[in-house]
C-alpha cells in the first residue's frame, strides 16, 4: 500500500510548505497542551489558596514522567514508521505502530498501579508535606490512579498518526481533549461548580484524555484501509528488528524525560523549603515557561517525519534544507518570546495569582528561566534530528549531559550561592553548553552525509 499524497508531501512539496504543513499543527497542539496545563494553574489560582496551587505544582513531575512512556513508544515507533516509509517497507510500518500502541496501554496500567500502591512514599519524595499532602493526593488520584493509561495512549496515538504525515489529524485529536479540559476545569474547580479544588483539575484532565483517545479510535475506524497506522492485535509481536529499532530511539528519549522528572523533583524540593508561596510561584513560572519550550518541541516533533523519510530514502540535501529552515523559523520566534517574558514578567505571573508575594517570586523566576530559551531551542531541535535519523546514542548523551552533568549540579551550586533565586538560572547554564555541543554534532553529521552523498 502506498499513498501518493503522503509521498508527495515528503518528497516533492517545497520545504517551507512541507514544514508548515507538518510543524504548525504540531506546534499548535503543543501550545494548546500547555494552555490546558496552565488552565489547571489558572483556575486553581482563582481560589487564592497557595496550598491547592502547590498541590498541582508538586504533582507535575509525575505527569511529566508520563512522557517517558510517551517518548519510548511514541517517538520510537513514529521514527521507525517514517524511516520504513522512506524505504517503502509497509509491513514494518504497520508492525511498528501496533507494537507502540499495545505497549503504551500496558505501561499506562503498570504506571497507574505502581503510583497508587506506593502513593504515600511517592508524595513525600515529590516534596509534599502535611500542608500540601491532601491537595497533591486529590489531584493525583484522577490524573494518575485513574488517568495514566488514557493520558499516555492519546499522546502515543498522536505520534503514530503524525508519523505518516497526518499532522493535522494528530493535532485535532490532542487539541480536542485539551479544549474540553479547559471547559471542564472551572466547573469542577471553582465554588460555583463542584468546588473540588486541585482534585477537580485532575478530574477534568482525566475526562479530557479519555475523549482524545476516543477521537483517535474513531479516526482509525473511518480511515481503515487508507492509513499506515495499524492496531490490529495480529500485527503485534516482538520482532527483533522492530523492537531494536523502536527502543534504539525510544529508550534515549524516555531516559531524557525521566531525567527531566528527576530535575523537576530536585527543583521542587529546593523550592519547598521556602514555603507554599515559593512552590506556587515556581509552579506557575515553570508552566508559563513551557509555552516557548513546547513551541520548540512542537517544531522538533513536527519535522521529524520529514527528516526521517528523506534520510531513509537517501535525499540528504532535502533533509538538510528542512533542518536549516526549521532552525531559522524557530529561533526568531523563541527570541521574541524571551524578550516579552523578560520585560513583562510581573504582568504574566500576575495573570495567574493575585498575591503579591507569589508575583514577586514568580517575576524573578521567569526572568531567569527565559534567558535560556534560545539555547534550549537549538538543543531541542538537534535532539529531534537525532531521534528522526535513529541516532539514539547521541540523544541519550545529550539527555545525560542536560540533567545529570549540567542542570542538577547547577541547581545545587546556584541555590547555595543565591538561595532560591539562583534555581531559575540552572537551566540557562546547562542549555548554553548543550547548544554549543548541538551545533558541533550537527555540523559533523552534515559533513558525514555530504561525503556519503559523493561516493
Amino acid at each position: 500500500m502506498e499513498d501518493k499524497k503522503k509521498t508527495e508531501l515528503f518528497e516533492n512539496t517545497p520545504i517551507a510548505r512541507a514544514v508548515v504543513k507538518l510543524a504548525i499543527p504540531t506546534v499548535l497542539s503543543s501550545l494548546v497542551m500547555v494552555l490546558y496545563n496552565l488552565a489547571d494553574t489558572f483556575f486553581v489560582g482563582m481560589l487564592n489558596d497557595p496550598v491547592e496551587n502547590a498541590g498541582v505544582a508538586l504533582a507535575a513531575p509525575v505527569l511529566l514522567a508520563f512522557n517517558a512512556v510517551n517518548n519510548l513508544f511514541g517517538v520510537g515507533s513514529s521514527s521507525m514508521m517514517s524511516r520504513a516509509l522512506g524505504r517503502k517497507d509497509f509491513e514494518t510500518v504497520s508492525r511498528s505502530s501496533a507494537f507502540g500502541f499495545y505497549c503504551s496501554i500496558f505501561c499506562g496500567i503498570v504506571f497507574s498501579v505502581f503510583c497508587t500502591v506506593l502513593g504515600g512514599p511517592l508524595l513525600s519524595v515529590l516534596g509534599a508535606d502535611e500542608t500540601t499532602f491532601g491537595a497533591t493526593q486529590g489531584y493525583m488520584f484522577w490524573t494518575v490512579t485513574c488517568g495514566a493509561a488514557p493520558a499516555i495512549l492519546n499522546v502515543v496515538m498522536a505520534y503514530l498518526v503524525r508519523a505518516e504525515g497526518s499532522a493535522m489529524h494528530a493535532s485535532i485529536g490532542t487539541m480536542s481533549g485539551c479544549i474540553l479540559n479547559m471547559i471542564l476545569d472551572p466547573v469542577f474547580i471553582l465554588p460555583w461548580g463542584f468546588h473540588m479544588g486541585a482534585a477537580g483539575a485532575g478530574l477534568a484532565t482525566f475526562l479530557s484524555n479519555c475523549v482524545a483517545c476516543l477521537y483517535f479510535f474513531v479516526l482509525l475506524y473511518i480511515k481503515r484501509g487508507k492509513t499506515y497506522v495499524c492496531i490490529r492485535p495480529k500485527m503485534f509481536g516482538f520482532r527483533r528488528k522492530i523492537v531494536l529499532g523502536i527502543f534504539g530511539v525510544g529508550i534515549p528519549a524516555s531516559i531524557q524525560n525521566l531525567l527531566n522528572v528527576t530535575g523537576m523533583t530536585v527543583l521542587n524540593n529546593f523550592t519547598s523549603s521556602f514555603g507554599a508561596d515559593a512552590v506556587a510561584a515556581m509552579g506557575i513560572t515553570y508552566k508559563v515557561n513551557m509555552v516557548p519550550m513546547n513551541i520548540s518541541m512542537g517544531m522538533s516533533q513536527g519535522i521529524m517525519p520529514l527528516i526521517s523519510y528523506n534520510y531513509a530514502s537517501g535525499n540528504h540535501k532535502r533533509m538538510k534544507k528542512t533542518i536549516t529552515f526549521a532552525y531559522k523559523a524557530a529561533l526568531i520566534f523563541i527570541i521574541a518570546m524571551a524578550v516579552i517574558y523578560f520585560v513583562g514578567a510581573h504582568f504574566v505571573v500576575g495573570l495567574f495569582m493575585d498575591n503579591e508575594s507569589i508575583i514577586g517570586y514568580g517575576t524573578r523566576f521567569l526572568r531567569g528561566f527565559c534567558l535560556g530559551l534560545p539555547f534550549l531551542c537549538i538543543d531541542f531541535l538537534a535532539v529531534g534530528v537525532f531521534q528522526a535519523v535513529g541516532m539514539g546514542k547521541e540523544a541519550l548523551i545529550f539527555a545525560i549531559l542536560r540533567k545529570i552533568v549540567l542542570e542538577i549540579p547547577a541547581l545545587f551550586i546556584l541555590n547555595w550561592l543565591f538561595p532560591l533565586y539562583g534555581l531559575a538560572y540552572a537551566q540557562m547554564c546547562a542549555e548554553i553548553v548543550l547548544a554549543i555541543a548541538a551545533v558541533f554534532v550537527l555540523a559533523r553529521f552534515f559533513k558525514k552525509n555530504n561525503r556519503s552523498g559523493l561516493q
